[in-house]
């Protein structure tokens, strides 16, 4: 394969792997890696929660700092794309496909099945649910995105170095970042993406099948499935051979276009009053609760764990495992923002447009259910969404409105990710060739379909967590790089520091204020 690296043939080997796993015995690999995820999210859920704080703290650290006005590029680069289209890619391939799934299911759930502080089917439940839903798609997640994203961009286009994860950590390992420990790195970066990518394309499969069968009984079969993720598959290689700068960009852009006019009409026509009280109530109570939030462990309640174990540290897993997808694809789109620009677009906005999206579409659930309209949390998760729409006018316009956003979200992810795994198995090239984008392209929906067919997508999600905790260690390692070597480079433009002229200016004031007060 022309200029595929040797990260490319070693990911390539075990993706198949453990592909062949899950077809082969699907109820070993589920039972295998469900106890080491039970293990893992018992004896590192603290480490999780300190990992991802401290991304956090280091975003908002350099979002106030002098340093902040470094670009990720050259002093004389400009942004290649819009600010509005650059935000749009961004959330597309951020988190666009689990706002879509979740933005019902996940409220409704922590009100009424599973609450994280107990209080199910009461008015304290709706503001817990919605204040720990605000919780898992907002700063954090956003913080872990942000932070391999904003190493790579300033490695790659201000330090020269090639758009791989290996590269990033040269002023920590010297050398050893184009040797085997290199390569090491980037393979399971490049396994962490797949599995990612090709299990979000098996559940969204299966959530445009929940809504056909929800609005037409179209029956949820492997048959359909395999129909969907054939469309997808083909739209989505389409997109990605005509390159980032048209398919993903006009694919993003007409995302957001279709999922403002969604949120609009549900906000216009659903309980609007109800979910303005309930917006501004879930931010004060996320601002004032975050810390407590952010270092929840539940040690003395082992009910509050299970269910800590079971949301918060499943998605801070999941999040670090999507994250070099993430990272690497908003890396290529973000050359020429500077770190302070890029922190408020790519932690802040984004957080933001969740937070307005879970309540509009998440509160509706919720006023439906608590009014008697509708048991919302009787319905499959991907049937939450459907269930919601029904109760407005036009509801089969809507709802066919949802599949097809479903469907565009779906072929972003994708093709973002096609991309990026062309990019890191092609030395960090910027523009991957043909072969290898439809070589990923293909795998990927054939990895999905192998586990909807073998039952084994369970099987596969765990074995992405459990891929999180090395590549955890891995992204810590990626921001002391970051950080050390920003604090050098600071330190030779001056920025943060008085200048000589400067400091001599203020011991002459200092001297004359002493005369005159003498």
């Amino acid at each position: 394969m022309k200029n595929a690296s040797t990260v490319f043939y070693v990911s390539l080997a075990i993706v198949l792997g453990l592909v062949l796993m899950g077809i082969t015995m699907p109820q070993a690999l589920e039972q295998m890696t469900s106890s080491a995820q039970g293990f893992i999210t018992d004896s590192f859920g603290w480490y999780y929660l300190v990992v991802v704080s401290i991304f956090v703290f280091v975003c908002f650290y350099l979002l106030v700092s002098p340093i902040g006005r470094i670009k990720l590029g050259k002093q004389e680069d400009k942004p290649e794309f819009s600010r509005p289209t650059w935000l749009a890619m961004l959330f597309s391939a951020g988190i666009g496909v689990g706002l879509v799934f979740y933005g019902t299911y996940e409220p409704i759930s922590h009100y009424m099945i599973s609450s994280p502080t107990g209080t199910e089917g009461t008015d304290q439940g709706i503001k817990d649910a919605m204040r720990f839903t605000f919780f898992h798609y907002g700063v954090h997640a956003w913080a872990i995105y942000g932070s391999i994203a904003m190493v790579l961009a300033y490695f790659t286009f201000r330090k020269g170095e090639l758009s791989l994860i290996s590269r990033t950590l040269r002023p920590l390992i010297g050398k050893h970042a184009d040797g085997a420990i290199g390569k090491a790195i980037d393979v399971t970066a490049v396994v962490a993406t797949v599995l990612g990518v090709a299990t979000s394309l098996g559940f969204g499969a299966m959530q445009i099948n929940g809504g056909l069968s929800f609005l037409f009984d179209v029956p949820g079969s492997m048959i359909n499935q395999t129909i969907i993720l054939l469309v997808v598959t083909v739209l989505f290689m389409i997109s990605a051979l005509t390159g980032i700068s048209k398919g993903i960009k006009i694919l993003s852009n007409l995302n957001m276009g279709l999922a403002a006019v969604l949120f609009l009409i549900v906000f216009a026509f659903g309980p609007t009053l109800f979910i303005l009280n309930l917006f501004t109530d879930t931010v004060g109570t996320y601002l004032q609760n975050f810390m407590n939030m952010s270092l929840r462990i539940a040690p003395l309640n082992e009910g509050g764990r299970e269910w800590i174990n079971g949301w918060t540290i499943f998605y801070w897993a999941w999040w670090i495992a999507w994250s070099p997808f993430v990272g690497v694809f908003i890396a290529r789109v973000s050359k020429g923002r500077t770190i302070r620009e890029f922190v408020v677009c790519v932690l802040l906005i984004p957080s933001l447009i969740g937070f307005l999206w879970f309540t509009t579409f998440g509160g509706t659930a919720i006023f439906t259910e608590s009014t008697g309209l509708l048991s919302i949390s009787s319905l499959a998760a991907e049937e939450s969404l459907f269930g919601v729409l029904e109760g407005f006018p036009f509801s089969m316009v809507l709802s066919l409105l949802a599949v097809l956003l479903i469907v565009i979200f779906l072929v972003t992810s994708a093709d973002s990710g096609t991309f990026v795994l062309g990019m890191m198995t092609t030395n960090g090239s910027q523009n991957p060739s043909v072969p290898i984008k439809v070589t990923w392209g293909v795998l990927l929906s054939a990895i999905a379909l192998a586990l909807i067919y073998s039952g084994g997508l369970q099987g596969l999600q765990n074995t992405m967590i459990i891929a999180a905790l090395p590549f955890s260690a891995i992204l810590v390692l990626m921001v002391v790089s970051f950080l050390k070597s920003l604090q050098k480079e600071a330190k030779e433009l001056g920025i943060g520091q008085f200048t000589m002229a400067q400091k001599k200016a203020m011991a002459a004031q200092s001297k004359k204020g002493v005369k005159e007060a003498g």
